[in-house]
Formats: C-alpha cells, sequence, structure tokens
C-alpha cells in the first residue's frame, strides 16, 4: 500500500483481489436521512472505484441510529464481508444526544468483540446540521468514503 495526502487524511491505495465477489450490507438510520443517503452514496462511490458492483452492496434501513445495533447484530452471521452502520445524531437541548451516541458506539464496540467481520461505524454526532452537512460530503469531505475505505481494508486484514 503506498500513502497519498487527501483532504485531511492520508488514503492508502488498496488492491482487491476479487472485488465482484466482495459483499457489503450498509444498515442506514432514517432519522437524518439526506445525511444518511449522503454517507452511503460516499460509500458506494468508494466501491465502485475498487470495482466492488452495487449488486454487491446491500441496503437496509432503520429507523433511528440506536437501531443499527439490532439490525447490525442481525446480519453479522450472514454472507457479508463487512458492515456499516450509518447514521447521524446531532446534538438538541436535552441529554438524549449523549445517551444514544454512547449507546450507539459501545454497541457497535460489542458487535466487533463478538462478530467474525468487520463492523464499520459511520454514525456523525454533530452540535448542530451544518457539521453533518460539512461531514457528508461538504468542506470535511465524506465520512461515508472514508468508511468504505475503512471497510476495505479491514476485509483486507480478515482474509489473511
Amino acid at each position: 500500500m503506498t500513502a497519498k495526502k487527501t483532504g485531511n487524511s492520508i488514503s492508502r491505495s488498496i488492491k482487491i483481489n476479487n472485488p465482484k465477489k466482495i459483499k457489503i450490507a450498509c444498515v442506514i438510520s432514517e432519522w437524518h436521512i439526506e445525511i444518511t443517503e449522503s454517507f452511503y452514496s460516499g460509500a458506494l462511490k468508494k466501491f465502485s472505484e475498487f470495482g466492488i458492483p452495487e449488486e454487491n452492496i446491500d441496503k437496509i434501513y432503520v429507523p433511528g441510529s440506536f437501531e443499527l445495533i439490532f439490525a447490525t447484530k442481525n446480519l453479522i452471521n450472514k454472507d457479508y464481508d463487512a458492515i456499516i452502520s450509518i447514521g447521524c445524531i446531532i446534538k438538541g437541548e436535552t441529554k438524549h444526544f449523549d445517551f444514544i451516541s454512547s449507546a450507539v458506539v459501545n454497541g457497535m464496540k460489542d458487535l466487533n468483540i463478538i462478530s467474525n467481520i468487520p463492523i464499520i461505524l459511520c454514525v456523525s454526532t454533530d452540535d448542530n446540521i451544518q457539521q453533518s452537512i460539512d461531514r457528508s460530503g461538504g468542506k470535511y469531505g465524506n465520512k461515508g468514503e472514508d468508511s468504505a475505505d475503512a471497510a476495505l481494508k479491514m476485509i483486507l486484514i480478515n482474509s489473511k
């Protein structure tokens, strides 16, 4: 892998031997759907760059970010090479943001511990909608692309 600077991060070139055989699930929260769909589009773009056909990427919708945990758990023993859990949690006036953010991160951590496949967390936890926009194709790039990149790297690690 060779490193090259892209935006605010270092991206390494990845060599995928059989891209048409890779199968990925994307679990997508419908809450803040304009953001989560943008993350998904970024991930799809990255997978396409590596020759992974769109029909190998399954989309599963859930009502909100908290439900990502249950849906992801139910997919870990299916025929996927990786799962990307996509959500957006924006801080409001109550502690709900703190509880949901913590639960989602810890839930995904717990699933990674028990899973034999990589589970990638693509959940933005932002103070306001503008921060979410900036991270879903705005001035800070698209975290969906970063998550797809992470999934591919973890698939390679898992295949060794």
